[in-house]
């Protein structure tokens, strides 16, 4: 058996991890690079094999860093089946369909702008081509073993971190292999907690935050010192936020602090293409987090929901104080570039980042201080207060990590820890064997090992 580290091994972004076992080869994950141009440029790149001889894609979850080149692949000959959770199924086509179109109109706004380095600006994939890869999903039930190919069996099991999302264990050859894709937190506003293994050969443990404890502090009263600080002077707070999961953990935190009375009555506004469908997938797969209908509906009235670009211009262009969700939640694309052409350089605007920002993203060098940034080819001041709250990410820290091994019942051959930058998964893998004395390694990208 052959596992290639094709994608997210030394970053958070690009997840990609080869399986080839008798003549079968199966895709676990299958994402978008992010952030450092270097990464963004290897979109472009073919992949190491030929995607017409993968069989199977393994989804883990629908996040565009583990679901996002699936049209490429497809584009590209792949004519198998893409297993995942129904959430996940749900969640991957909206997430499919909002990059193609952002990708559409970015390139479009290059070439009537002339600000591509290119001649003509394309998008790396087109809306039609991510509606290509819809008929390839197959939907699973969680905890049930199914049969992938001969002798090859996977179980999807609870991984919390977003609506839908597991890890997979996969039984091939004698030997049981483990892919955590994203593990939440034990202790999320929202989603249950991940199901912990109980036995493993081997592992591939994500680390994006492997050398990092989220502090314990009052996630709510640091959005209501925000949010009122900022209207008291009549300005707009910003939050880039993933538009599945991350968004809906700040919509109910908003939605309490709204019914308590501690924030003022002011337009509080979600902007998304995937607009309210985000809120269907959440009232049709009640059983994976733990809202209401009642509090899912609830919460949705109070914000206003905008998903034609029109609506959006309108919005920028309204002096009154406001506050906004949009996408991306690492500032990469999307919605949220629009609002900062217009709101990144006004003292009274305040940026929450709220979600992990990978190596090479605008979200990233907002936070390490950047005085200006680059949106469309130009430049802009940053004269906005930015400021992050830590508590409120969908990812695990060291010790959910850590602790998400606690269970096992054996040890394991070795664990490879994945999707994390170089320092952070470093950081983990001395405390994974200081704690429990297990073999643990970070593979290279590209790297293949043989077991």
């Amino acid at each position: 058996m052959k596992i290639k580290f094709i994608g997210g091994s030394g970053t958070v972004t690009g997840s990609k991890t080869l399986i080839e076992s008798n003549g079968v080869r199966i895709l676990v994950d299958c994402g978008l690079f992010q952030g450092l141009k270097a990464l963004r440029e290897l979109n472009w790149e073919p992949l190491p094999i030929l995607p017409s001889t993968i069989d199977y894609v393994l989804l883990t979850h629908g996040h565009l860093d583990h679901c996002g080149w699936l049209p490429r692949l497809v584009a590209q000959g792949f004519a198998g089946k893409i297993y995942c959770t129904s959430p996940t199924k749900a969640v991957a086509q909206l997430v499919l369909l909002d990059s193609a179109k952002i990708q559409e109109e970015e390139a479009d706004k290059a070439n009537k702008e002339y600000y591509s380095k290119h001649e003509k600006a394309e998008p790396l994939y087109t809306v039609v081509q991510a509606k290509n890869v819809l008929p390839f999903f197959k939907v699973i039930q969680p905890n049930l073993s199914i049969v992938v190919a001969n002798n090859i069996t996977a179980v999807f099991s609870i991984a919390g971190h977003i609506i839908g999302a597991c890890s997979i264990t996969l039984t091939l050859e004698g030997k049981t292999l483990i892919f955590s894709g994203d593990i939440g937190r034990d202790d999320d506003v929202l989603m249950f907690p991940p199901t912990k293994p109980s036995k493993a050969d081997y592992i591939f443990l994500e680390s994006t935050y492997g050398n990092r404890l989220h502090p314990d502090l009052d996630v709510k009263k640091e959005l209501e010192t925000y949010i009122n600080s900022t209207i008291d002077q009549n300005g707009t707070v910003i939050i880039p936020g993933f538009a599945v999961e991350r968004a809906q953990s700040i919509m109910y935190l908003l939605w309490e602090l709204k019914t308590e009375g501690r924030i003022p009555k002011i337009p509080y506004i979600l902007d998304t293409p995937m607009g309210a469908s985000v809120l269907d997938i959440f009232l049709e797969n009640m059983q994976w987090h733990k809202l209401s209908a009642n509090d899912c509906h609830e919460m949705f009235k109070m914000f206003r929901i905008v998903s034609e670009f029109d609506q959006t211009m309108r919005i920028i262009e309204d002096p009154q104080p406001k506050v906004i969700i949009a996408a991306s939640g690492m500032v990469t694309g999307g919605r949220v570039l629009s609002y900062f052409e217009k709101y990144i350089g006004i003292k009274k605007t305040t940026v929450i980042i709220v979600g992990y920002q990978a190596e090479g993203t605008r979200g990233r060098k907002l936070l390490d201080g950047a005085d200006e940034i680059k949106i469309y080819g130009k430049y802009y001041p940053v004269k906005a207060k930015i400021t992050q709250i830590e508590g409120m990410s969908a990812h695990g820290d060291q010790e959910d990590l850590v602790n998400w091994l606690s269970a096992l019942k054996n040890n394991p051959k070795c664990i490879y820890l994945v999707h994390g930058e170089n320092l952070p998964a470093e950081e983990l893998r001395i405390k994974i064997q200081d704690r429990y004395g297990f073999k643990c390694t970070v593979p290279f990208m590209g790297s293949e090992i043989e077991i």
